[in-house]
């Protein structure tokens, strides 16, 4: 079984490590204007536009490396890789979690884990979780699909995977029919208790983006021929452009509808960052000092994400200002990318110092 595993690994690519570094930052920025800054994305000109695809970059990136070609997924492959995701993600959120209530809840500490409990954003901890979620389906998946290939032997390679995606993206489609799905956005009923209490509409909103990172992954040498085409970038440009203005500004798609453009804008502007990191890789590797940095940040990008919250400040009067002027991009995007970068900065130290515990690096980080 470890032969297995071990020829399935491959060299790491630098860039794509760098790649989840400079998408941490966005998260992290995100939070410190919405969480420290208390400001609503309509507010600030930075959180809008990177909202649309900065969380399914962080997907699509996951799907992109839980691809293991050539592993041969048996029962015993299918166990110890449902056993170590379900210790790495379940472990960590649940302490972390807790920790979060008690440090930066505004409730006892009872009313304040039952108040995220019933939230789907589960005060910030969803992600881990919802990507458990993923993993789950995606391995139990790649055993199924094992099995169809040999009832048969004829059908496509790309038909299982294709299947799933489409499956997904009618999910997808229900977050934003609220007059039939209770769990979508806009709805002003009842929620849906198991809903919010399980997440799994985070998992519908955001599973595609991980099926299109895994997609690209597995025909990999088709996707570069594709990316290195003369016409794919610059139709993709226009296309986001158009997309992206109508989600944001003009809104010719209303109601449901917004989820055309919406969705494009996502897919595309994902791509194009991650052709970006890609086209330029020579400068995100260890020899220099930013594709050190990100990389750095790429790969202890768990750590960071359980320990920022604990680390935002509360800053609402810088909020008050960006309302009172509104619409500088460079302006806030500098501001909230610098408080970032110090937030993740004392995450990383934290992190390096509960990492000093073997027990402490194996069971909230995942590690040994």
């Amino acid at each position: 079984m470890e032969t297995t595993i071990q020829r399935a690994k491959k060299p790491r690519l630098e860039w794509l490590d760098a790649l989840r570094g400079f998408t941490m930052i966005l998260v992290v920025a995100n939070h410190v204007l919405g969480l420290t800054f208390g400001m609503a994305p309509k507010v600030s000109s930075s959180m809008q536009f990177l909202v649309i695809f900065r969380m399914p970059l962080f997907f699509f990136v996951s799907g992109f490396l839980a691809y293991k070609a050539g592993l041969h997924w048996n029962l015993s492959t299918l166990g110890k890789f449902l056993g170590k995701k379900l210790r790495v993600q379940t472990i960590p959120t649940i302490v972390f979690f807790l920790l979060g209530a008690v440090i930066v809840g505004t409730e006892d500490f009872a009313s304040q884990v039952m108040t995220w409990l019933s939230r789907p954003l589960k005060g910030g901890y969803w992600f881990t979780i919802v990507l458990l979620y993923m993993f789950i389906l995606y391995y139990l998946f790649c055993f199924l699909e094992e099995r169809l290939k040999r009832w048969m032997p004829s059908m496509p390679s790309w038909l299982p995977i294709t299947i799933l995606f489409v499956i997904s993206m009618g999910f997808y489609e229900t977050c934003y029919q609220p007059q039939y799905f209770s769990w979508a956005f806009g709805w002003r009923k009842a929620p849906n208790e198991f809903m919010n209490y399980s997440s799994l509409n985070q998992l519908f909103l955001y599973f595609p983006f991980f099926l299109y990172g895994n997609i690209v992954r597995r025909y990999w040498n088709q996707a570069q021929r594709i990316m290195d085409s003369r016409w794919f970038y610059p139709v993709i440009v226009v296309l986001v452009i158009f997309a992206a203005f109508d989600f944001l500004y003009w809104h010719t798609m209303r109601m449901t509808l917004t989820i055309i453009p919406l969705t494009l804008a996502r897919f595309i502007l994902l791509t194009i960052v991650f052709m970006y990191f890609r086209y330029y890789h020579p400068y995100f590797t260890q020899r220099t000092a930013v594709g050190k940095s990100l990389q750095y940040i790429g790969r202890r990008t768990l750590d960071i994400y359980l320990i920022h919250y604990l680390f935002l400040p509360n800053l609402p009067t810088v909020g008050s200002f960006f309302s009172t002027y509104r619409h500088n991009f460079v302006l806030d995007t500098t501001i909230s990318v610098v408080l970032a970068l110090l937030v993740i900065g004392f995450s990383c130290i934290t992190s390096n110092i509960l990492r000093i515990s073997p027990f402490f690096k194996k069971y909230l980080f995942g590690r040994g």
